[in-house]
């Protein structure tokens, strides 16, 4: 049985992900695209094909990106997914971090909680207040502790601390980017305006996700100043979904996080990282008012449909017409 090993390469630019893909796929066909500058894939068996280590076929896709597209990519090779990812954030001087199996423990434990792959901001803060200040203490915590976790199954998370990582590669599905725009007329404050600007794109791009089969795994909400300035923040979401109630809650919660108070605003994007809908869950829930507002959207997409985007929604979303949406 060939051992697993896991490639993580990501592009120092924000574009390229196809041309990537292109060079990835000469040496392995079991490749994920990771948008918008990443990839993730198996090369076990490419290294015996090949007949070469780790290092040697990292060091060729880091030099046919640069020398097929000018792409300027770092490689990370571990023993699963969250260790090859971790190592492509901390390349070495020639662009690829290798971790041997024998050195996962000693490469994730000194580093930072806060940084290991996949861990959310709440739940740092949370096994700081612990006293957990590395990963290697994360790694060590007793059951009855790591269940205290909040978020993701802090069992999955403590498995991450040890290098260990389930997820398998489901090769050419991509999370695309979708992103929709509300630009002002005039400086506004944040107040009903602004919200219900924000509201309307929450509802056209989750009707976009619904009609293409795919769910939002995070949110991001970006809000262009009067001085020019981008505030911008994302948020992951609890579980993939596309509904609208969901959405909602997650780009008003970014939007609350700014504190803008008096500050003028001249536009907000709302930026979504969609997935296939077999990589979304369903959370079940008791909350009647909830399961009553997903019952309506099927048939609020099909009037939509058929009379128009806009036709049916929340009154709350109806914004002004001088608002370019």
């Amino acid at each position: 049985m060939i051992d697993p090993v896991f490639f993580h390469v990501r592009l120092r630019q924000r574009d390229g992900l196809a041309d990537l893909m292109t060079v990835i796929e000469r040496f392995t066909p079991v490749v994920q695209p990771l948008a918008p500058a990443a990839a993730v894939a198996q090369v076990g068996g490419s290294l015996r094909l090949f007949g070469v280590g780790a290092f040697d076929l990292a060091l060729r896709v880091r030099l046919q990106a640069a020398a097929w597209f000018g792409l300027h990519a770092f490689v990370g090779t571990g023993q699963s997914w969250t260790v090859a990812a971790m190592a492509s954030a901390r390349p070495n001087r020639g662009g690829v971090r290798v971790v041997e199996p024998e050195e996962t423990e000693q490469f994730l434990g000194p580093l930072p909680v806060g940084e290991l792959y996949g861990i959310r901001r709440v739940q740092a803060e949370q096994l700081r207040h612990l006293g957990v200040e590395t990963i290697g203490q994360l790694a060590g915590l007793p059951a009855a502790t790591v269940l205290q976790i909040p978020g993701r199954d802090g069992r999955a998370l403590q498995e991450r601390a040890r290098g260990i990582d389930y997820r398998a590669i489901r090769p050419g599905q991509a999370a695309a980017s979708l992103r929709l725009r509300a630009d002002f007329p005039r400086d506004v404050l944040d107040g009903p305006y602004a919200r219900t600007a924000l509201l309307r794109l929450v509802v056209d791009l989750g009707a976009l996700l619904r009609s293409r089969g795919q769910s939002a795994k995070t949110i991001t909400v970006v809000v262009g100043m009067v001085d020019k300035r981008d505030l911008s923040r994302t948020r992951s979401l609890p579980s993939s979904s596309a509904h609208t109630v969901d959405l909602r809650q997650a780009a008003h919660g970014i939007f609350d996080s700014f504190g803008l108070q008096r500050a003028r605003m001249r536009r907000i994007t709302l930026i979504i990282e969609a997935v296939d809908g077999v990589q979304a869950h369903t959370q079940l829930t008791l909350d009647r008012l909830r399961e009553a507002r997903l019952r309506v959207e099927p048939v609020v997409d099909a009037l939509n449909g058929r009379f128009g985007p806009g036709t049916v929604g929340p009154a709350a979303a109806f914004v002004s017409r001088e608002v370019r949406i």
